[in-house]
């Protein structure tokens, strides 16, 4: 890192914000009572926490759901009972 025009800069030349910044985001969601975590569990949770932290889920969102969506249909020969209404 150029820390003499980081800091001619005005910009953070410290670690300070980045370890609040791992406490507020990760340890804080990760490290609750009685809280496991497996590592692909964890990193969903957190890539989750980071978009929804930074305002970024939207736009997020729709691109992860275009992934998951599928258009699911009965098998042949169920029967499809209409809803009634509420």
């Amino acid at each position: 890192m150029a820390y003499a025009q980081q800091a001619d800069a005005n910009g953070p030349i410290g670690s300070g914000v980045i370890e609040a910044a791992c406490k507020t985001l990760a340890s804080t969601r990760m490290k609750g009572a009685g809280m496991r975590w497996g590592m692909d569990g964890g990193q969903t949770v957190l890539t989750f926490r980071g978009l929804i932290q930074s305002d970024r889920f939207d736009p997020a969102w729709e691109r992860i759901r275009q992934h998951y969506v599928v258009d699911a249909r009965p098998p042949d020969g169920i029967l499809i009972w209409p809803r009634r209404a509420s």
